[in-house]
């Protein structure tokens, strides 16, 4: 894919800019007020840009990413959007890769050395970047991506994208490991958006290999120069060398605010309609079938099912949305109360989202969950069952859920529906309350050994853990567990109806090329899609990564 030509990051990044308007003396090229593209720029403002982008609007709660992991499910599209799959082109990763090039390069040229923070945080959004794009396609341009001299570029295996990063990934924790030894809990930049420490930043790294690793699961055993297993292990069983989360307090955390980053929900203006989306049937599927109190806390009951006599604290009341089923079906189901809604009070009174559990990019909760696949395949030695239930505690705990405590269940949406809201309860007014019992839950949900079945029990619960979180995760996650012997993966995710709206009905299982691409590196665009797809941009094939 091509990158086209360097804009001055000076210009990208000013703060100031002055508006020409009219005729004016002067030199308009060479403007005083901008460096050229040789220029010096503060690494921080690099820095600011890059943690500030690393998160895309659909990658965010309740935007696409949780429709596509069927969280929440829209049933109006005018409010809500739709729930299909029907992706088309995908978006490209380059800009990130851009200015992780530009950090290293201002960073060795303000330095003079490859060993400082800077450097280390631009391999760092280098691997970022190319597994972004890599993971959603396949074979992409990457070891001559940004190279000013090359138009073209060529396009590198998945397999190659995914070596390279990994290596460069190595090379970012190597780099860090000594300043963070020395500087430790010191904040390592102001411009980071995420407010990392050096160590915090050194076990974000780590962490997200450790994701990256596990992701490669279907590749573990016929990609011997991977040594994807190996590498894992290594970062398990080594600590000192490689640092990893330790609790929620090393999550990193995309923050809202009410001046100058709203949370989703008013950003999008959804508040007043929260009645046109409800949850989905696999969250719903995952959680109050094992009596789980998370679902308590982020829905609500069926209204119809309440106003037929069952208690709100009744987890048979949750019923999920089917993404199978059209919008105008899921309406009127909605409308005639049959689906759990998302908590009102929780997610749609803040404008901050103050109430709501903070937006997690990457989290200690879900990497307990890869260490525990990561053992129960046997890569890494340990006690899958400890870090099994060390996820389970983590996500708990972000949702500050304790035993015994009691959960009041607000009134979903504003109707006067008497069939469904007999005491006209007004919208957010309390509807009920629950008792959490969590040795219950815990029981349902005890893991059942390293085998198949506590393989699944670990897919569940990240998927759980993973609600209106982590991004794309939970559909690459969901997409790798499909098997030909369990095509609707785990959790399982219906297809084949009209509502999921691609040609054949199935969840697709890449994102199309950006839509410039065949335009501007054409011979390459056209022998990547001959050696993957046989010729054609077809998004029902699986790639090297998941086949």
């Amino acid at each position: 894919m091509k990158i086209k030509s360097f804009i001055p990051l000076t210009l990208l990044l000013a703060i100031g800019m002055v508006s020409i308007t009219g005729c004016q003396k002067g030199d308009l090229i060479d403007n005083p007020n901008v460096a050229a593209s040789t220029g010096t720029v503060p690494a921080s403002l690099l820095v600011n840009h890059l943690t500030a982008k690393l998160i895309r609007s659909d990658e965010q709660p309740f935007f696409v990413s949780t429709t596509a992991g069927q969280y929440v499910l829209s049933n109006y599209q005018y409010y809500r959007g739709n729930n299909n799959y029907n992706y088309g082109a995908t978006e490209d990763s380059y800009d990130i890769l851009k200015y992780a090039i530009a950090l290293e390069t201002q960073s060795t040229a303000q330095q003079g050395n490859q060993t400082n923070k800077y450097y280390a945080l631009g391999q760092f959004f280098k691997a970022y970047a190319g597994i972004w794009l890599t993971q959603r396609v396949g074979d992409i341009p990457f070891s001559q991506a940004g190279n000013p001299a090359i138009t073209t570029p060529k396009y590198d295996t998945q397999h190659d994208v995914y070596k390279a990063c990994l290596a460069l990934l190595d090379n970012a924790n190597a780099i860090l490991a000594p300043l963070a030894a020395a500087n430790g809990n010191a904040k390592l930049d102001a411009g980071d958006i995420f407010g990392l420490s050096y160590l915090q930043w050194q076990k974000l790294i780590n962490t997200y290999t450790l994701r990256v690793l596990i992701s490669l699961s279907k590749r573990a055993s016929d990609n011997a120069d991977l040594s994807i297993p190996a590498k894992f292990a290594n970062i398990v069983n080594n600590p000192s060398t490689y640092p990893i989360m330790t609790g929620n307090s090393d999550n990193v955390i995309y923050a809202y605010s009410a001046a100058f980053n709203e949370y989703p929900i008013y950003q999008q203006g959804d508040q007043p309609y929260n009645n046109f989306a409800n949850m989905g049937e696999a969250y719903i599927n995952a959680t109050a079938a094992n009596e789980d109190p998370r679902v308590y806390v982020v829905a609500t009951p069926a209204p119809l099912l309440v106003a037929g006599g069952k208690s709100v604290s009744d987890f048979t009341a949750y019923v999920g949305s089917n993404d199978n089923l059209t919008l105008p079906t899921l309406l009127n189901n909605s409308n005639n109360g049959q689906y759990s809604y998302t908590s009102y009070n929780r997610y749609y009174t803040s404008t901050s989202g103050s109430l709501a559990e903070p937006f997690t990019f990457v989290g200690y909760a879900e990497m307990c969950f890869n260490i525990a696949e990561g053992i129960n395949r046997g890569w890494a030695s340990g006690s899958s069952s400890t870090w099994y239930t060390n996820g389970i505690n983590a996500s708990l705990a972000i949702y500050g859920i304790t035993n015994g405590e009691t959960v009041t269940i607000g009134y979903p949406v504003s109707t006067t529906n008497t069939a469904i809201n007999p005491g006209l309860i007004p919208q957010g007014g309390t509807w009920g309350t629950a008792t959490v019992n969590l040795p219950q839950f815990m029981t349902n949900v005890a893991y059942a050994g390293d085998n198949a079945n506590g393989l699944a029990q670990i897919f569940m619960q990240r998927y759980v853990a993973m609600f209106a979180n982590s991004g794309w995760e939970p559909f690459y996650e969901w997409r790798r567990s499909v098997s030909s012997a369990n095509p609707n993966g785990i959790p399982a995710w219906d297809q084949g109806g009209a509502g999921i709206g691609t040609p054949n009905s199935l969840i697709p299982r890449r994102w199309v090329y950006p839509a410039n691409e065949a335009t501007y590196n054409t011979a390459n665009y056209n022998a990547a899609l001959q050696s993957q797809f046989g010729g054609s941009d077809d998004p029902t094939k699986d790639t090297w990564l998941t086949k």
